[in-house]
Parts: C-alpha cells; sequence; structure tokens
C-alpha cells in the first residue's frame, strides 16, 4: 500500500475550533475564547451543520496508489476539492514503473507469476517505443490501471464526511478502503482535534444511518427493514 502525507503548512491544525470560530462570527458570538470556539464547533458537528465543515481544509500527498484507484479517488467531487495527478510523461520506463499488486493476486504464485510478466511486458513494449521516438503522450495509452502514480489532493471536511459513508463500506473496492483508512491515520497523527473528527464522524454509511442499505449487506448492521419494524 502507498502512503498519505499531510502537507502540514496548508492543513487546518484545528478544524473544530475553526468551525466554531467561524460559525461565531455569523452568530455574533464570543471568538476570543477558543474553549468556547471549540463547544461551538462541537455543536456545529453534531447538529450537522454542514455549510461549517466546508471551512477546514485537507492538503495531502498521496504516494504509491495505483492510478485506478486516484481516479475513483479524484472524481468524488463534492464540496469543491481539486488536485493534481503525475503525468503519464514522467514515468519510469527504463526502469520498470511500479505497480499495485491486488490480494487475490498475491497470495497466488501463479497468478503472481502471470501479473508480474504482463506488467514486464508493458514496461518493456514501452521502452521499445520510446527507442522508436514515439512521444510519450501517444504510448502512454498502453500504460495500465495499475501503475503507481503520486497527486497532491486538497478537499474539504464536508467532502471527506460524505467519502467516508461511501467509501468506507466493505462493498467498497479494496483498494480504496486501504487508502481512506491510510488517510485516517494520518489526519489522526496530525492534530487531536482530528483525531476526534476521525474517530467520530469519519464513518462507513451504515454506522452513519443506524442500518445497512446495500443488498449484498455484510452483516455488520441490520437491514433497514429490521430497524423500520422493530
Amino acid at each position: 500500500m502507498g502512503k498519505v502525507i499531510i502537507q502540514s503548512e496548508y492543513t487546518t491544525q484545528n478544524p473544530i475550533t475553526m468551525i466554531g470560530k467561524e460559525a461565531g462570527i455569523c452568530w455574533g458570538a464570543d471568538i476570543t475564547d477558543d474553549n468556547k470556539n471549540y463547544k461551538r464547533g462541537l455543536e456545529c458537528l453534531e447538529n450537522e451543520h454542514g455549510r461549517t465543515f466546508e471551512f477546514p481544509d485537507i492538503y495531502t500527498v498521496l504516494d504509491g496508489y495505483s492510478a485506478r484507484v486516484i481516479r475513483e479517488w479524484y472524481t468524488h467531487i463534492g464540496g469543491a476539492p481539486t488536485r493534481l495527478q503525475a503525468s503519464t510523461r514522467y514515468i519510469d520506463y527504463e526502469h520498470g514503473f511500479g505497480y499495485v499488486t491486488p490480494p487475490s493476486i498475491a497470495g497466488n504464485s501463479e497468478a503472481s507469476e502471470v501479473y508480474d510478466d504482463l506488467m514486464h511486458y508493458i514496461s518493456t513494449s514501452l521502452q521499445r517505443l520510446d527507442e522508436l521516438k514515439i512521444p510519450r503522450e501517444d504510448s502512454a495509452l498502453g500504460l495500465p490501471l495499475g501503475m503507481e502514480t503520486k497527486m497532491v489532493d486538497k478537499r474539504n471536511l464536508r467532502n471527506l464526511i460524505d467519502m467516508s459513508h461511501q467509501r468506507m463500506c466493505t462493498r467498497a473496492y479494496h483498494e480504496y478502503r486501504g487508502l481512506f483508512a491510510d488517510y485516517r491515520a494520518a489526519l489522526s497523527e496530525y492534530s487531536n482535534e482530528w483525531k476526534y473528527i476521525v474517530d467520530n464522524y469519519l464513518i462507513p454509511k451504515c454506522s452513519y444511518m443506524g442500518f445497512c442499505k446495500e443488498r449484498y449487506t455484510c452483516g455488520m448492521m441490520p437491514r433497514r427493514e429490521v430497524v423500520a419494524h422493530g
């Protein structure tokens, strides 16, 4: 799995306090006391005053995940996130690009051999196209979705909470769940306020709703109809 790096020079350090202060300005409240700001921020979170969640920003570097999962990550665009991803022009053809191997293949030696051979064939073919002076913006069409990539990502808390409900579900793609677990761990280490938010608000949709809405449930929570009928 890759790694999530918090860009501390840009990421909000104390998101709950910030939420409370921004809300306090509009409410005509005392914003000089950070304890009051923190309590007001908690109230906004508990009451789901979602617009206030859009103020704290998280800037990260996502490194070593597959192009496939990064594509899923940056299409979750609610709440106006933005991102930059490493161009396929700069993939290392000469030394062989890094790639992600899913658990279903990694646990099967025969499948692993086939998969590694496939990646090696793609890499050597791209090297040959380089030697033939084919522009990389053209030869890059041959790159797999499993190649490792790097991106910088900026999103706000509201988007992140919404993303957690969908992407922490056990039916979500396994690498996305792993990426999100890495993201939660990095935020938890960044500050105590982020750890509180991670523990209490970055949760799968079944935990948020109190029941499972999926047709093929994992069984962690009761089905919606069971809850509805007591």
